[in-house]
């Protein structure tokens, strides 16, 4: 066996090795749901089998993948227009503690309020368009960005930045070569979080006021009592998120094979 064929073997074994116990909890969270469903133990009308969703993603996969791809455009553009005012934010507030003291208690009051109970003001304001969804979006995964970037910048030691500043490196250049890389870390964790409440903020948008979107699907089958319908939007809204969270995923690997938590990962794995 060549060098490269070992290679692909052992990463082909590293990545059964991590997907078999999620796919095993899946496949009994199925069965279970076919066996509660076909036992009649819960009534067809609160919740459907998994062959009548089946059935519905078959028959309908036209009208939910329309809207599937609505709220998909929402949440990720209110998840990006987040990520660069929070990276944004975050290096203005570690390079300015004034600017730190001042908006840091904002941005933790504006955290608190319930995005459900101020997303029918954007309604009001901005109409029942794209806007008020990517609003609620961007407020909701705007937090979980800033924070863990402050923490990643600010994680450089003192003695590195004195070394950088003996060196002749300047502000610019030892944010570029030290602080940023420092932060892609924690920035990562930070983006896998918001990534996921970003689908989060734009439903809720949708359930305030909208005419397409997974959350006018779900609102409409819960007013016609249509679960099948329902349980599509609810797994193609997870699905959304899932595979977000993968892509950011599969872009830290990338960018970070340096990072101690990849390295311990293979290490444990071999």
């Amino acid at each position: 066996m060549t060098e490269r064929e070992s290679t692909g073997a052992s990463r082909a074994r590293r990545w059964l090795d991590r997907s078999w116990r999620p796919v095993a909890l899946l496949a009994a969270a199925l069965l279970a749901w076919q066996l509660i469903t076909a036992t009649g133990l819960v009534a067809p009308y609160l919740v459907p089998s998994p062959g009548a969703t089946l059935s519905v993603f078959a028959a309908k996969w036209s009208y939910l993948g329309e809207h599937t791809w609505v709220t998909s455009y929402e949440t990720l553009l209110g998840f990006l227009i987040a990520a660069v005012l929070g990276v944004l934010a975050a290096v203005v507030m570690v390079y300015s503690p004034t600017v730190e003291r001042t908006l840091y208690p904002i941005l933790l009051f504006a955290q608190v309020i319930p995005k459900i109970a101020i997303a029918p003001l954007f309604v009001v304001w901005l109409g029942f368009g794209l806007e008020p969804k990517v609003l609620v979006a961007v407020l909701i995964a705007f937090f979980p960005v800033v924070i863990p970037m402050v923490t990643g910048l600010k994680s450089v030691s003192a003695e590195m930045l004195e070394l950088a500043a003996t060196m002749g490196g300047g502000a610019v250049k030892t944010f570029v070569k030290i602080r940023f890389p420092a932060a892609l870390p924690q920035l990562f964790a930070g983006l896998k979080v918001a990534v996921t409440l970003a689908v989060t903020g734009a439903v809720v948008g949708e359930f305030v006021g909208a005419n397409e979107g997974l959350g006018y699907v779900i609102l409409q089958a819960n007013g016609n009592l249509d679960t099948p319908i329902l349980f599509a939007g609810l797994i193609l809204m997870s699905m959304i998120g899932v595979v977000l969270f993968v892509l950011l995923e599969a872009a830290e690997a990338l960018l970070l094979p340096w990072h101690v938590s990849r390295r311990a990962t293979t290490v444990t794995t071999l």
